[in-house]
């Protein structure tokens, strides 16, 4: 088993999947939904592991920031069920979605109640939870500690250009904020939970 291998051993093993894997990169398709993330060179690949026991095994670009995008979700639900526990779930449910991640579909069905915290329509009313006393910038930097914490690193930071191409052509996500705003699911203005959303998930980090 891999956790049994000596950093040593595990170094030579991510070296030989970087080397094994190097011909084939190109070959995927970046994420284009997002102007900003429609430039990122395909040629970027990197591989990193963190053992329990606290050393990182790195190969190629794995020391590289970018934008964690839907990653973003995880942290933002532990802040959310820190601050207000299991009446979280009244606002959003724990099911599975069976439709696209950022689908407007069972809004209008389930009366603006998002199925769960990880399609975006989720996602956007844990954010609006965290704001709840709170202005945009504070909510934020609240969202940016907690993650600067866990990963012990200060360096992390808001890629400015990604928040704000996803700022500029967040459609949808406009839509499904309104739509649970019309329910009463979503309790602060929607540019402003939007704001945070859109900052959120552009956080980079490696």
């Amino acid at each position: 088993m891999a956790s049994n291998l000596s950093p040593e051993a595990l170094q030579a093993l991510v070296d030989g999947v970087y080397a094994d894997l190097a011909p084939r990169r190109g070959e995927g398709a970046v994420a284009d939904y997002i102007p900003q993330l429609a430039r990122i060179d395909p040629q970027k690949f990197g591989i990193a592991i963190a053992t329990v026991s606290g050393e990182v095994i790195v190969a190629g670009d794995g020391l590289e920031p970018f934008s964690i995008q839907s990653v973003s979700k995880v942290f933002t639900l532990a802040l959310a069920l820190g601050k207000w526990g299991d009446s979280l779930w009244k606002r959003v449910g724990r099911e599975p979605s069976g439709t696209a991640f950022n689908s407007i579909v069972q809004l209008e069905q389930e009366r603006g109640i998002p199925r769960n915290p990880f399609i975006n329509a989720g996602a956007i009313v844990v954010t609006d939870s965290l704001l709840a006393g709170h202005q945009p910038r504070e909510a934020l930097g609240e969202i940016l500690r907690f993650i600067r914490f866990l990963a012990d690193d200060e360096s992390i930071v808001v890629d400015r250009a990604v928040a704000k191409s996803e700022t500029e052509t967040g459609f949808r996500n406009q839509a499904l904020a309104n739509y649970m705003r019309a329910f009463g699911n979503l309790h602060h203005p929607v540019d402003l939970t939007l704001g945070v959303y859109f900052h959120q998930c552009a956080l980079a980090l490696s």
